[in-house]
């Protein structure tokens, strides 16, 4: 009997311990996937980009190595002065607690994702190339869920991944989707949306995040 009492308080502490250490993975981080940077400037021009995440950078490409520092072309492309080698754009990747605002935003069905996304994004000033590399990396991730909560978010991510760029560019757009799938549609007020317009030296990045929580 005591051997088996002993076995039952065993198992109570083992499962509040999972429970615990569960919650913690689960409800705390998110991730910031894919956020890629475009650099425009108006002639061949060096450029350092160096980025202050208020997070952990899990993977960046080419290497960030305490910033980048390229060689940047009007049409985009980038030739890393670290390794030589070209580049369409800088890339990184991060996790975080940053809570992001889900109150203002979009409710729409899976099916019709890419249109709306296709939409938005040109509406907010990016080229077809650009809003199409979003599409494609993101629709995978939403199409299938009855209905996404999308939502654009504005300080919260830039306060929370800070860029600074040498020499400063006339224009910059940072456009951050944070989304939710949902199994049934929500009720919440639509966001409101800013068009962009290009000015000399132009910097584009997007990227975005899943909330599950």
């Amino acid at each position: 009997m005591k051997k088996f009492s002993n076995y039952l308080v065993f198992i109570l502490i083992l499962s509040t311990m999972l429970l615990t250490f569960s919650g913690c993975v689960n409800n705390e981080e998110n991730y910031s996937d894919k956020p890629v940077i475009y650099l425009y400037p108006e002639e061949p021009t060096e450029v350092t980009v160096k980025l202050d995440y208020n997070g952990e950078l899990t993977c960046t490409y080419p290497d960030y190595d305490n910033g980048w520092e390229v060689t940047a072309y009007s049409n985009g492309r980038l030739i890393n002065r670290q390794d030589g080698n070209e580049y369409s754009y800088l890339f990184w990747e991060g996790k975080s607690k940053i809570k992001y605002d889900m109150s203002k935003g979009f409710v729409v069905k899976g099916e019709d994702t890419a249109e709306f996304l296709r939409e938005k994004l040109e509406y907010m000033g990016l080229t077809p190339k650009e809003y199409n590399e979003f599409i494609v990396y993101w629709l995978p991730q939403m199409k299938e869920n009855p209905y996404n909560l999308i939502t654009f978010q504005n300080a919260i991510y830039t306060d929370n991944a800070k860029l600074d760029i040498k020499p400063e560019p006339d224009s910059i757009l940072r456009v951050f989707m944070a989304f939710k799938p949902l199994a049934k549609p929500v009720t919440v007020r639509e966001q409101t949306l800013e068009p962009f317009v290009r000015q000399g030296f132009t910097v584009i990045e997007w990227g975005g995040t899943i909330i599950r929580n």
